[in-house]
């Protein structure tokens, strides 16, 4: 092959197809579909991907340019990921360098760095012996610069500029003269880690006889080399574990080096965020009479190695953990492998645990808490074959495994398998593609399914992609669900409880903490209180950037933005009026965990929500020390919500259970519903008896009353009526469209134009009416209107809707329509964001 189609990593729209490069000689067995290059582009160097290879070019084209480097030996993308790309570009109107680079580990997301050398013809006359005065430097610090990278071969640029700060015009000079040349190359972030090893240059008889032979003033030597001979099989050895392991100095060992002894080397190493901890090994349990039911059906299409779908319901408790362990065992034995998704704060070490117990090294776990070191190790592992199960949150779906058999998502509801970042994909629809690429099976888990997900399945929709419905109605031990109080917190006001705990909720811990037993609260809030505001004239105090009240941290004692991250000060009176009375209003969980000390002294609180556990390891401690018993009560955000199972865990409080309800999105009643039901479940998982109290200002509310009694099919045909009058999703498709501009009065201006054009061409198309008023195939458009959150770092923010139903290329639309105003956006700096069946409204 001769010709590569590159995809370059310039993403803008001009550049959202592939550009054709000569492939040199030395260069065409190592590429490959896939591979990653530098490639010449304009005056600079930059990084690209091989989607495609070709004989030879097309005849009266122009001359191509070559291509520069070859990055990688391996290609880091499997062909079946450079196809996903190209499906991902159509699917969320992205473009495919971000969905190729969404696909790779940070540590590749190289970059062009300029390097210095000696031209060519100031090297051939140094070869043929003449002097740096003859080629017409006569200035010495000329000189020493040209001396100073003759003697490196090549320098980068930022290195020489260091070296000669005060010469910048002289390398300039000697650039433009042709003393020195410029080229470029596309180095990554990140290197591999290796370390110094030991290892025997000779063979074992023959070091067995120069052992015999070692004079006795040599014994450290002998030492080294005695001990290297009982460690044979297992070499080589790292040179600081022969350092410390015997007690002798490097000079030691480079005297055996220097006999032609040993040798000393660098060797790769993998970083291992696991290393030094031990799993325990466990076997597979007996399933129960349900369990048994969906692990045939699975392995059944496993078996066949066809592409299939099934959402598994099962409450919380029903062993679906263990579903998943057996069905990646039987994945293994047709040596194929596994990806695990699960949500980012669901990645507990707890759960690590169990699939590390059961396959050990065969696991590799990518998340967001490790280095970027560990991460890009943890990927190569998966690229290179080391291992068959791949675990990881949303970006986990690209594992570049080359036969896969089965990708399980476990609470396939949860929202953050969408990105919110371009390409702005849903890893649960990424999945399936991928799955049927590979004729591979997908399981969609969760207690509480999306209603997408459920009512696809329940209405066995003719999608190829739709899935089949699985059901676990009970707990796997045969325990029941925790009983489920509603607490109407307006009552406990009229009963002058000023609390932020019920009398019930108060009587419920006081019970637990005098049996000894577990408590977790969830507040779906972090910090300390929700906003600072003035009792006299009623100011709060708000984010000048983005126009959203700040969050009270009392630890650091100011007020933060958790949008832009701007912070500032608390007042000691108010900014407008001058009053004493500015107070913190709301409850965050710093306050509850100080209300707590307070009403119970001596209680022992956990707090994890995302100011305590931004460090390393910091979810694995907290949550050792509360399965320790070390804690009485694990207080949080929504990371307590999911994948815990402690067994002592007897009482679950929700404090404020409707905090999410009146939010600006249509899904404010199915989240509400989905947390409530989630949260309930960590109660009485075990022996014993499990009870639940949620507080609420609005107990009557459907959502909150149906979670109550684990009610999912009541809330799933009350939600549906609401979503089918209102023409949501699963009755829809959906593109929130989203425009942002420094200036509001232009930002209106363009996306009304927007708005219009994208009308017209609907109209002209016969596509375009009320889905109220119409049947069939037809797409409607709201707004624009200013978005929920107006202003986000100081830029404006509109948006429009667009909603649609039937076979109608409606994603193709809206980015026609963004491309055709793609000059005027550039040149007034407006930004058109498309976001293809959106998770957040706001």
């Amino acid at each position: 092959m001769e010709i590569a189609k590159v995809i370059v990593d310039v993403p803008a729209k001009s550049t959202d197809r592939t550009f054709d490069y000569l492939i040199p000689a030395e260069m065409r067995r190592w590429i490959e579909v896939g591979s990653r290059v530098g490639v010449p582009f304009g005056h600079r160097t930059v990084q690209g991907f091989v989607t495609s290879l070709h004989e030879r070019q097309e005849p009266g084209r122009f001359k191509l340019k070559p291509i520069q480097e070859l990055l990688d030996l391996v290609p880091p993308l499997p062909p079946d990921l450079v196809e996903l790309a190209g499906w991902m570009r159509e699917r969320y109107a992205c473009g495919e360098i971000m969905a190729l680079q969404a696909m790779i580990p940070t540590a590749l997301k190289g970059k062009a760095e300029r390097y210095i050398s000696v031209s060519d013809t100031e090297s051939q006359a140094a070869q043929d012996g003449l002097l740096l005065a003859d080629t017409g430097m006569e200035d010495d610090s000329e000189r020493e610069i040209v001396l100073f990278v003759q003697s490196r071969t090549q320098v980068p640029l930022g290195q020489l500029s260091r070296r000669f700060p005060e010469q910048a015009e002289m390398i300039k000079s000697l650039l433009r003269r042709g003393v020195l040349q410029e080229s470029q190359y596309i180095k990554d972030k990140l290197q591999k880690k290796t370390l110094k090893a030991v290892d025997l240059a000779v063979s074992v008889e023959e070091a067995e006889a120069a052992l015999a032979a070692f004079p006795a003033k040599a014994q450290r030597q002998r030492e080294v080399l005695a001990w290297l001979l009982e460690l044979s099989p297992m070499l080589p050895v790292a040179m600081k574990e022969v350092l410390s392991g015997l007690q002798v100095s490097a000079a030691t060992v480079k005297s055996l080096e220097d006999k032609g002894l040993v040798t000393i080397d660098d060797v790769e190493v993998f970083r291992d965020p696991y290393r030094g901890r031990d799993f325990k090994p466990t076997a597979p349990l007996p399933l129960t009479h349900e369990q048994q039911h969906v692990y045939e059906r699975v392995v059944g299409q496993l078996d066949e190695r066809t592409h299939g779908v099934f959402l598994l319901h099962g409450v919380t408790g029903s062993g679906k953990t263990e579903i998943y362990l057996q069905t990646i065992q039987r994945c293994i034995e047709q040596d194929r492998q596994a990806i695990v998704l699960v949500p980012e704060i669901s990645l507990t070490p707890q759960m690590v645990e169990r699939f590390k117990g059961r396959f050990g090294d065969q696991v590799a776990v990518m998340h967001s808490r490790l280095s970027a070191g560990e991460r890009y190790d943890e990927w190569r592992k998966i690229r290179e074959g080391r291992v068959k199960v791949a675990i990881g949150a949303r970006s986990g779906v690209f594992a570049p495994f080359k036969s896969i058999g089965l990708i399980i998502i476990d609470e396939e509801h949860e929202t953050s398998y969408k990105q919110e970042e371009t390409p702005k994909y849903h890893a649960r629809d990424v999945a399936v593609k991928r799955a049927d690429q590979h004729g591979a099976v997908v399981i969609l888990g969760s207690a509480t399914p999306s209603l997408e997900s459920y009512h696809a399945a329940r209405s066995q929709s003719n999608d190829e992609f739709a899935p089949l419905l699985l059901e676990m109605h009970h707990r796997a031990l045969g325990n029941k669900l925790p009983e489920v109080h509603i607490v109407d917190m307006r009552n406990e006001l009229r009963g002058n409880n000023r609390s932020m705990f019920s009398r019930d909720l108060h009587q419920g811990i006081a019970a637990r903490l005098e049996k000894g037993e577990q408590i977790v609260l969830l507040l779906n809030r972090r910090g300390y209180s929700t906003f600072v505001m003035c009792r006299s004239c009623g100011y709060v105090s708000t984010c000048p950037n983005c126009d959203i009240s700040l969050t009270y941290h009392q630890r650091s004692n100011n007020m933060r933005c958790h949008y832009c991250g701007y912070s500032e000060g608390v007042p000691e009176t108010c900014p407008e009026c001058g009053s004493e009375h500015i107070r913190y209003f709301g409850t965050g969980t710093q306050r509850v965990e100080e209300e707590l000390a307070k009403l119970f002294p001596g209680i022992r609180v956990i707090r994890m929500d995302v100011d305590t556990t931004t460090e390393k390891g910091s979810h694995e401690k907290l949550l050792k020390q509360f399965r320790d018993k070390k804690a009485d009560v694990l207080l949080g955000t929504q990371m307590v919500a999911k994948g815990l199972d402690f067994p002592d865990v007897t009482l679950v409080g929700v404090i404020t259970a409707d905090s999410a309800l009146n939010l600006p999105d249509f899904r404010a009643a199915e989240k509400t519903f989905q947390l409530l039901t989630q949260v309930a479940g960590r109660a009485g998982r075990h022996q014993l008896p499990g009870e639940v109290f949620v507080q609420s200002y609005t107990p009557d509310h459907y959502s909150v009353i149906h979670a109550s009694r684990h009610d999912y099919l009541s809330f799933v045909r009350e939600e549906l009526k609401h979503r089918r009058v209102l023409h949501y999703p699963p009755y829809c498709r959906l593109i929130l469209v989203t425009f942002t501009h420094e200036q509001l009065p232009l930002l209106v201006r363009l996306a009304e134009n927007y708005t219009a054009n994208l009308e017209g061409k609907a109209r002209q198309r016969g596509w375009f009416g009320s889905l109220d008023k119409f049947t069939g195939d037809v797409m409607d458009v709201l707004g624009p209107v200013a978005s929920p959150m107006p202003k986000i770092k100081n830029r404006y923010r509109f948006q429009c809707m667009i909603k649609w139903r039937g076979n109608i290329d409606v994603i193709g639309l809206a980015r026609e329509v963004a491309d055709d105003m793609a000059d005027a956006v550039q040149n007034q700096k407006l930004l058109i964001s498309l976001d293809v069946d959106p998770q957040m409204l706001m």
